[in-house]
């Protein structure tokens, strides 16, 4: 059973192990996602290299543009792969290329990288921390979303950590999805379920643990999540 990181070094770790055994188990698009609005991609993705060391040359990692590749490339120093953004013709896939990490893609790039994934074909193609919620707000409508909802279907959700109001969701490959909820000073696994659940399922998950039907939201706590949201948030003003 997968235990609840107690801090984002953890939280990474775990990660990025729950990527290798996906990997290992021919998994080939694979999603991850640390759910903290405030976490810059950037040093995470640096984090998830060394997953892929072993390709040298033969491993690409892609940005949304072309600007947050060159910060990367500056800040990462000599790899031996390339560093792209979406859509430079410098970061064209090529048939000898064997896995490609994507970094933080919006839903502005969800076509392109929809066609980057279907290019991909059996080789492995990694989502890190896509940010596709916000579809709706870029003018692609009902279309847009049914074409994001359809293509991040086919990804496996090997990591995924995310705070909620008093606890957290947790999924860590191959294992179920986890609601833990928040103590004074610990967290507690109160259910497992076989698929990710929506924010209703959440909200009486936490109820009925809470013993509160009508409002689940105890007094605020000072646990790994609150205390790393803040943090986060801290070093963005």
């Amino acid at each position: 059973m997968a235990e609840l990181p107690k801090n984002l070094e953890d939280a990474i770790e775990q990660a990025k192990t729950a990527t290798q055994a996906a990997l290992d188990a021919g998994v080939c698009r694979i999603q991850v996602e640390l759910n903290f609005p405030e976490l810059k991609p950037m040093p995470i993705a640096e984090q998830f290299l060394s997953i892929f060391e072993d390709l040298g040359a033969n491993f690409k990692v892609f940005f949304p543009d072309a600007g947050a590749a060159a910060l990367a490339r500056r800040d990462w120093g000599e790899k031996p792969f390339e560093i792209r953004g979406i859509g430079e013709l410098k970061g064209k896939m090529l048939p000898e290329d064997q896995a490609f990490l994507m970094v933080a893609p919006t839903s502005v790039e969800v076509a392109e990288v929809q066609k980057m994934a279907d290019e991909a074909r059996e080789r492995p193609f990694v989502l890190l921390n896509p940010v596709l919620e916000d579809i709706a707000t870029v003018g692609l409508g009902y279309a847009g979303r049914q074409l994001r909802t359809r293509f991040l279907s086919t990804f496996e959700v090997c990591y995924y950590l995310r705070p909620l109001e008093n606890g957290a969701l947790l999924r860590c490959y191959p294992g179920p999805w986890q609601v833990w909820l928040e103590l004074e000073d610990d967290y507690k696994l109160i259910a497992e379920v076989d698929t990710k659940p929506a924010g209703d399922e959440i909200d009486r998950i936490l109820a009925q643990s809470t013993g509160n039907p009508e409002d689940p939201t105890p007094a605020p706590k000072t646990g790994f999540m609150t205390e790393l949201q803040r943090f986060l948030r801290a070093l963005t003003q």
